[in-house]
């Protein structure tokens, strides 16, 4: 095992991660950025949407925010929206910076509308590739910025002493076999991404496991917000393909969904019809596959007029042809997929969790902008506004990470790999009995499918409680082929475990429907709901919106 001592440890290497990386290597930290794939491989990537910022015209700040609130279902934080929305021109100047090159004409940058939001705000880079082309470019701006960057390390553990959190282990592999690696860290932020593959479909790449939450969770920090996982309405449906997300801009520029008769039913569940929020669109979508037993819906952007679509969604269209879909003559099949996880770490406004040492951002934080339900294209922006602001908080009051010793460096000198299995497994409550060893792929496409018709678009007290006893199954499974199957994979599907039971946990516990959550035995939204729920240590609490109970530690 080697040690690396750092000002700055970063893990993962999306818009979050590397926005905060750039920041504190400017002021001359010592950056780190460790990723458990390449660094170009991240949620940010497959990012085809956009950022929203409200930047010109008869726009604001304020009406950016009012349309977040209202898309978020009564639980968004007013205070950390309005830091979002006012910080967003400064977010987008850094990513210009940074190179980004966002789409424009005759030097003016162009914008669309997409769901819930009251006007064009939304700017994008080479049209549908907007994640791939930001990605790009911070990972070339960090290189350029002399951040070290370590591809294809995955955190098993936090390291901790005397309560702070002073970095983390990592297993590298390396021609099949996994190294132990520790770095110190004045500060570590998780910045981790998704956890998408909780689900059997879902637009988020293979690396998306709930790392950073699971990471946070066993150290004992507080998560919030884990019943809420946003479904994309329109993402590939093809047999033989994969879940390939079909951007909101596609309804933006004037898409229509119609099921396999060619009849448009999103008037009937919206007035804005396409343009509601992702909520009621994906809901509508999967009402409308339920009503009429079928396979998936169509996505017609045959008669958008005005918009050449083959140029305006260039990876779209590319995609689909592959698969035979000419989208200029030929609406596409879609259907629903899990997409983005609005639960997560409970950050403050820079970013600090309930533990010193220890922050997060992007989608692994749970900032409090997005409540019940995401407004379309706001998580780059959240994860540029944020991570940027972990980078920088504090800096009069950071303490010195503490000396090797006896608590520190040392007691991790004789980590095995066992013993990293053994802790992973020891967040999880153990159920009685015996379960077969299995493989953990087999665990994870179990737990996925159980999560898909459990834990999905529709919810109620029954399957809940039912995934929850199959959960605690898969958790025994899984340990027991810890011996025998990589460590690395071992982790990712505990983390899967873990999180997905206290989302269930949390989703049993909220008994109303708000958002994304809709529970089918509790169909309306209640005002006694109008709360977050939030979990330590396998303690629950309920808190006010905007108004935590518990303060968040100082740094």
């Amino acid at each position: 095992m080697t040690r690396q001592d750092v000002d700055l440890l970063v893990i993962g290497s999306g818009i979050a991660g590397l926005s905060a990386a750039l920041t504190a290597a400017s002021r001359g930290r010592e950056v780190v950025v460790v990723t458990k794939g390449s660094a170009s491989e991240s949620n940010t990537r497959y990012a085809q949407g956009g950022i929203a910022a409200p930047f010109q015209g008869s726009d604001s700040p304020d009406l950016h925010a009012a349309d977040t609130v209202t898309a978020a279902a009564g639980l968004a934080d007013p205070k950390m929206v309005g830091i979002m929305t006012s910080e967003a021109q400064e977010a987008l100047q850094f990513l210009i910076d940074a190179g980004t090159a966002f789409d424009s004409d005759a030097g003016r940058l162009i914008t669309s509308r997409e769901g819930a939001h009251s006007l064009a705000r939304v700017l994008h880079a080479g049209g549908d590739s907007t994640g791939h082309a930001i990605q790009s470019a911070l990972v070339q701006a960090a290189i350029d910025a002399g951040v070290t960057v370590l591809e294809r390390g995955l955190a098993s553990k936090l390291l901790m002493d005397g309560g702070r959190v002073i970095g983390a282990l990592f297993l590298f592999g390396h021609d099949g076999l996994e190294m132990s690696v520790a770095v110190h860290a004045t500060r570590t932020l998780l910045a981790t991404g998704g956890a998408g593959q909780m689900y059997a479909r879902t637009t988020n790449p293979a690396i998306a496991t709930a790392d950073g939450p699971a990471l946070a969770y066993r150290a004992g920090a507080e998560l919030a917000d884990l019943e809420f996982f946003q479904f994309h309405p329109t993402a590939l449906a093809l047999e033989g393909a994969p879940a390939f997300l079909i951007s909101e801009a596609a309804r933006g520029e004037g898409g229509i969904l119609r099921d396999l008769e060619g009849r448009r039913f999103m008037p009937r569940y919206h007035r804005l019809a396409e343009l509601a929020p992702r909520d009621v669109v994906a809901r509508a979508i999967f009402t409308e596959m339920q009503r009429q037993t079928l396979p998936h819906v169509l996505l017609d952007l045959t008669e958008l007029q005005g918009v050449r679509v083959r140029s305006r969604f260039p990876t779209i269209s590319a995609f689909c042809d592959r698969y035979d879909i000419d989208v200029d003559r030929r609406p596409i099949p879609v259907s629903p997929a899990a997409h983005y996880f609005m639960g997560g770490i409970r950050t403050d406004a820079a970013g600090r969790t309930s533990l010193p040492g220890l922050f997060a951002a992007g989608e692994a934080a749970c900032t409090g902008v997005h409540g019940a339900n995401r407004l379309a294209s706001n998580s780059l922006l959240e994860g540029v506004v944020f991570g940027r602001r972990a980078a920088l908080a504090g800096d009069e009051a950071v303490e010195q990470v503490p000396q090797a010793g006896a608590t520190g460096y040392h007691h991790y000198v004789e980590w095995h790999e066992a013993q990293v299995a053994n802790d992973v497994k020891s967040a999880n409550d153990r159920p009685s009995g015996t379960h077969s060893s299995l493989p953990p792929s087999d665990v994870r496409r179990k737990l996925q499918l159980l999560n898909w018709q459990h834990l999905g678009l529709r919810r109620d007290s029954r399957g809940l409680d039912l995934l929850s006893r199959e959960l605690e199954g898969l958790i025994q499974a899984a340990e027991t082929t810890a011996e025998n199957q990589s460590l690395a994979a071992t982790i990712e599907t505990l983390n899967l475990l873990l999180i997905s039971q206290l989302a269930a946990r949390a989703a049993a516990t909220r008994t109303e429907s708000r958002g994304a959550h809709f529970r089918s035995d509790a169909p309306e939204s209640s005002r006694d709901w109008l709360l977050r729920l939030a979990v330590s240590r396998g303690e629950w609490s309920r808190l006010p919106v905007g108004a935590d109970r518990r303060e968040l530690v100082a740094v």
